[in-house]
């Protein structure tokens, strides 16, 4: 029995060291290092201008486009979208400098427009100058009997007329329709206001601005000529050019 006793104590005092390894706290295992957050993207800025050279009173048409940005703006213009068109009309040489700012910082582009400046015009020195100059390069064109329908040779003296006023943009005119004496007076008055609205779009065709052309119509009211003849009425059938004082 004694012997018997012996033989269990050390089994026993075995398991019970097993038991006391098992049941030993494991360590938690490491965790790796928190991801760091993404960088702020930088903001980007273009412009551009079409076109980049001009004349005076000329439009331009500017273009732009950022990313990354909260705010946009352009000099002389102000705060703007983050992309977008604007039509703008120098009046001199300007740069159009653009600034984006964003949470990553900001961005800049620049698009410079030249600006031609006008031509030297040559103005006469008094006003009795500039009638004699306008008389001599200014002609009237003639009509055929009971229409408007221009002829190639006022198309032509049209065309000397339209030269001389491109180079002198500071002088108004004044086109009245004329007629013969033949038909009614309101016939003759719609027809002379034809005439004139007929010469007034051949000039704005040519160049020359509408604002600067005013148009009347005098039908028979003043003739050229008194005379009943075919001559006489050829006179008579006009459109007639003077400065509008």
């Amino acid at each position: 029995m004694k012997l018997r006793s012996r033989t269990l104590v050390p089994v026993a005092l075995f398991f019970a060291l097993i038991a006391v390894s098992g049941c030993k706290k494991k360590q938690p295992a490491a965790t790796s290092e928190s991801t760091a957050p993404p960088a702020t993207a930088a903001p980007t800025a273009q412009l551009s201008a079409n076109p980049t050279v001009i004349n005076a009173g000329d439009q331009v048409t500017l273009s732009w486009h950022t990313t990354d940005a909260n705010t946009v703006s352009i000099d002389g213009i102000g705060d703007v979208p983050s992309s977008g068109v604007k039509t703008v009309t120098p009046s001199q040489t300007t740069t159009y400098h653009l600034v984006a700012r964003g949470d990553g910082g900001s961005a800049d582009a620049s698009a410079v427009v030249t600006v031609n400046a006008p031509n030297a015009v040559s103005v006469p020195s008094n006003a009795e100058d500039e009638t004699a100059d306008f008389k001599t390069h200014v002609q009237d064109i003639f009509f055929d009997y009971d229409t408007y329908d221009l002829r190639s040779d006022a198309q032509a003296t049209l065309s000397n007329d339209a030269n001389w006023l491109n180079q002198h943009p500071d002088i108004k005119i004044v086109i009245g329709g004329y007629c013969d004496e033949r038909g009614s007076d309101e016939y003759n008055l719609a027809l002379g206001q034809n005439r004139a609205t007929a010469t007034k779009n051949a000039l704005v065709t040519a160049g020359i601005a509408a604002d600067r052309i005013r148009v009347i119509s005098y039908g028979k009211e003043k003739p050229f000529c008194t005379e009943s003849n075919e001559q006489c009425w050829q006179l008579n059938r006009r459109a007639g050019f003077s400065i509008d004082q």
